[in-house]
């Protein structure tokens, strides 16, 4: 291949890599298993919003001045589903893995993100699916362990 031909070439699979990947109609963004009667459900992002959506603005780390989520109440997603147990393990896209106190995220009104500012996330954002908390409603929330359990790009969950 003509070294023009390769550099055009190259720069069409660059220009891919970064455009920003929302999920598909109708795909999975989010897989959960564990402690409830069938023990694995995935839902797409309309599945996700069926179940009822809330909205809250809070500043964050990550972010420049307030932002506004909209998604699922993580008390919701236990109430739907029926769940028990006391840890949610979180898993993002890129392995990032972490246990989170259930307690923690229902107490703490923490929230499945899908959109931010009224738009899909996607994964080149943080999206599809964001663990939020809202972080200027309590200062306790505040600290680099709520952080850490904010985990966007969620892949799985697995509830123990």
């Amino acid at each position: 291949m003509p070294f023009i031909q390769r550099i055009l070439a190259s720069l069409v699979v660059l220009t891919g890599l970064c455009l920003p990947v929302q999920a598909a109609e109708g795909a999975t963004v989010l897989t959960v298993e564990g402690q409830f009667d069938g023990g694995r459900r995935s839902f797409s992002l309309a599945e996700l919003e069926a179940l009822g959506t809330q909205t809250f603005t809070t500043s964050t780390p990550w972010h420049d001045g307030k932002v506004t989520f909209e998604g699922v109440a993580f008390a919701r997603l236990m109430e739907v589903l029926k769940a028990q147990g006391d840890t949610a393990e979180v898993t993002a896209l890129n392995a990032y893995s972490i246990d989170v106190p259930v307690d923690d995220l229902v107490t703490n009104k923490a929230i499945l993100a899908l959109k931010r500012d009224g738009q899909y996330m996607p994964v080149s954002d943080k999206g599809p699916v964001f663990i939020i908390y809202p972080f200027d409603a309590d200062p306790a929330l505040n600290t680099e362990v709520h952080y850490s359990r904010s985990v966007w790009q969620v892949r799985s969950i697995a509830l123990r």
